[in-house]
């Protein structure tokens, strides 16, 4: 049966050029109480997205035409869907992969194989996360604020990063305004995850507006 009610019937977009796996995970996350909407490529995914504002993206890292990381980056820069949590989903799992993966823009990475289980779990705590952060901005008390180390430290240039993570740019337009190279921004927000112990953007986003740094 599946459990609509309980997912107030939340939209995915799912991208991803190998069919087998977008017909498993779409007829796993529809079971699941989703609502999914399939695309090929970045650049279909794009067109999508001009017309339809999902809660969530899950995608894929290598495609033909606009692979996932440009697709992130172009999400980044539009106000209107800036703010939507992205899964991506990748065959590499190299250490660097997950780094350059989070600091595109990606909330979560996940490899390739993975269990299904492992995917909603994941898709359910970033809509979660997502939703506070956006009840947060609209001035609604979240009682349970984001925790990182007391002694956490940033330099001024990190500073300026994460006030620009918190806006929504994606690295390459964050090196453009700070005129710095995109991988010295990818190593900034790499160092910030370090040091405060989150995981990823959207926490890092939301501990600098908690935190009025934003």
């Amino acid at each position: 049966m599946k459990d609509n009610a309980r997912k107030d019937n939340k939209q995915l977009l799912l991208i991803d050029d190998d069919p087998n796996l977008i017909l498993l995970v779409k007829d796993y996350l529809e079971f699941r109480g989703y609502e999914v909407i399939a695309a090929e490529n970045g650049r279909e995914a794009l067109e999508i997205l001009e017309h339809h504002v999902p809660d969530m993206i899950i995608c894929d890292v290598m495609m033909p035409e606009m692979d996932g990381y440009t697709l992130v980056e172009h999400v980044r820069k539009d106000p209107k869907i800036s703010w939507i949590p992205v899964l991506f989903l990748s065959a590499k799992g190299q250490s660097q992969d997950r780094v350059k993966g989070l600091s595109t823009g990606a909330d979560v990475y996940m490899v390739k194989p993975f269990e299904p289980e492992e995917l909603v779990a994941q898709v359910e705590s970033s809509l979660k996360q997502a939703n506070r952060l956006i009840r947060h901005s609209k001035g609604i008390d979240i009682t349970q604020k984001i925790k990182v180390p007391d002694n956490v430290e940033l330099t001024p240039t990190e500073l300026k990063v994460v006030q620009l993570v918190a806006q929504g740019l994606a690295n390459r337009d964050i090196a453009k305004k700070l005129e710095v190279s995109q991988r010295t921004v990818e190593s900034h927000v790499s160092n910030m995850l370090n040091k405060t112990s989150l995981h990823n953007r959207t926490e890092l986003a939301r501990w600098a507006i908690e935190s009025n740094m934003a």
